[in-house]
């Protein structure tokens, strides 16, 4: 600012450049674009007592979620008053953008310009009273469908509908989540795939700016947009599988889970569970129990050891101090290893654990079938977690699926599905290229394919049917070509723990978890459960 003094009859007079009306139609749009509504303020003259709230309002009633003003002209000063206008480009719902041409006035005040403010400073057609709204008009909702084009909503399976999810009225915090456009009372996902992919299968309202009368009733439309339909999502969900799982829970008293997967792609089949207050098949989280074991068998057949390799099954073995057994205090002495992996001799693999693998090396094969990887399969679905162990105690106990492992019919489904295919592949619920965008909620992408090692590969198929032909499943009545491993995984406390029970295995191109929660052993209870879902496919 340059301040020059001119001297003329008697008087001294200052003329300060750059604080003219221009400069306050700069400043002002300026403030008003970054939402500054106190600075707003302080360059207007008589702003009304709510003069912040006037302006939220304008931007919270047009559900702006971007704003540009500028100046377009300001007019010659004469008599202490000027005239100008601005344009306004307002980014409404669905990326559209409503532009419109203002007029300010400006007053000057004690030698400071300043914008003579009435309710046409925020639009032409306002007055007091009067508000701008957008009127907003929402397509019929799209679907959510199997695998076949059937609607997931009125599947028979109860859980295949709790997948799609429920729509509700929105309240506060889902107009708050979901952002423009909503608004509360619209109608809106709040549940399952329904709230997940709100977006998608709620399309795009039509718009319709408008200026309303304080009675309500629209005074001018300003301006109207089309709206977009929203797309269906197609699942992966097989109905018939779907309805497989659920006929194979529905003897059992006890809470639980079903899973299925296509192991050459990834794609989830079936969920089952029951009770169905909530998705204990994706977010429930368990101790694997002896399931683990596929994975440990696959770090030591990758570092060296082959199905034939004879190993020692003992009753019992003490590591660091505790007395690890085997179920019933079996001792089968000297046997090959796909003995000791069919009959799930828990001294041996927490003995090879420590001996030959340590925890690094186990950390890093449990990470090629998805442990301490996130998991976005279409819904919320909790991480498989292989913790860092404190000492060969806790990693004897690791090997088998106990300590502080977790993990969840899904993740368990996904190493069986590895098994069968040779490939991990994050499990998906939705079409692959809209999976391969979905985030978890730490905004992580899935994890990429994991290709075994093909000796690995091979070994697991050798050692997984082993369990059905003549191990710990021998007894169940599965289809020929079924493979798979019995978990009987304790949780809580003393010296007889309750355990839950599981199962998972393939048989072709088909991969399947089976958790009973409290159910007792793996073959007693979960591997029937298993049996029963694949003979009715």
């Amino acid at each position: 600012m340059v301040a020059i003094a001119l001297v003329g009859a008697g008087a001294v007079w200052f003329l300060n450049r750059g604080e003219g009306p221009e400069d306050t139609a700069q400043r002002y749009v300026a403030a008003w674009q970054r939402g500054d509504f106190a600075a707003m303020r302080t360059l207007t003259a008589d702003p009304p007592a709510d003069l912040e709230s006037r302006l939220r309002r304008l931007r919270d009633d047009l559900g702006a979620v971007g704003q540009r003003y500028r100046v377009i002209s300001v007019g010659d000063a004469e008599d202490g008053r000027a005239g100008g206008s601005y344009g306004a480009d307002l980014t409404l719902a669905g990326n559209r953008t409503w532009s419109y041409q203002g007029r300010l006035a400006f007053t000057e005040r004690d030698g400071k310009w300043l914008v003579a403010w009435s309710p046409q400073t925020l639009h032409p057609d306002l007055q007091e009273g009067r508000r701008l709204r957008v009127a907003r008009a929402w397509p019929d909702r799209a679907g959510i469908e199997a695998a076949d084009g059937s609607d997931l909503r009125t599947s028979p399976s109860g859980s295949a509908r709790q997948l799609a999810g429920t729509v509700g009225s929105a309240d506060d915090d889902a107009v708050s989540a979901f952002g423009a456009p909503y608004q509360v009372g619209n109608r809106v996902g709040t549940d399952g795939l329904e709230r997940q992919y709100e977006r998608q299968l709620a399309g795009t309202p039509a718009l319709a700016v408008q200026v309303f009368a304080p009675d309500g009733t629209v005074v001018k439309t300003l301006q109207r947009f089309g709206g977009a339909a929203g797309k269906p999502l197609r699942t992966t969900i097989d109905p018939k599988t779907q309805q497989a799982a659920g006929q194979a829970l529905t003897t059992l008293a006890e809470p639980a889970s079903l899973v299925a997967l296509r192991p050459s792609t990834g794609e989830v089949l079936a969920v089952a569970y029951k009770p169905g207050d909530y998705n204990r098949a994706f977010m429930g989280q368990y101790p694997p129990g002896s399931t683990f074991k596929v994975i440990t068998a696959a770090a030591l057949v990758a570092d060296g050891m082959a199905p034939t390799t004879r190993v020692a099954c003992p009753a019992r073995a003490n590591i660091g101090g505790r007395v690890f057994k085997n179920y019933k205090f079996e001792d089968f002495g000297s046997v090959p290893f796909r003995e000791a992996f069919a009959h799930s001799c828990n001294t041996t693999f927490a003995r090879l654990a420590v001996d030959r693998l340590g925890e690094r090396r186990l950390t890093q094969v449990a990470a090629q079938f998805g442990f301490n990887a996130p998991i976005v399969a279409g819904l919320p679905a909790a991480r498989a977690e292989f913790p860092r162990t404190a000492d060969a105690t806790a990693l004897a106990a690791a090997s088998f699926g106990q300590g502080k492992v977790l993990t969840s019919p899904l993740n368990m489904a996904s190493v069986a599905a590895a098994a069968a295919s040779g490939t991990w592949r994050s499990p998906r619920l939705v079409d692959a290229a809209l999976a391969a965008r979905a985030l978890d909620a730490k905004g992580r992408k899935p994890e990429p394919p994991h290709r075994l090692e093909p000796a690995v590969a091979r070994a697991l198929r050798t050692l997984m049917p082993a369990v059905v032909s003549e191990g710990t499943a021998a007894d169940v009545d599965f289809p020929s070509g079924t493979a798979g491993k019995t978990g009987t995984a304790e949780y809580g406390s003393g010296d007889d723990p309750p355990t839950h029970a599981w199962f998972i295995g393939y048989r072709g191109d088909l991969a399947f978890a089976v958790v009973v929660e409290g159910g007792g052993t793996g073959a007693g209870a979960a591997a029937p459960v298993a049996a029963r879902f694949l003979r009715a496919l």
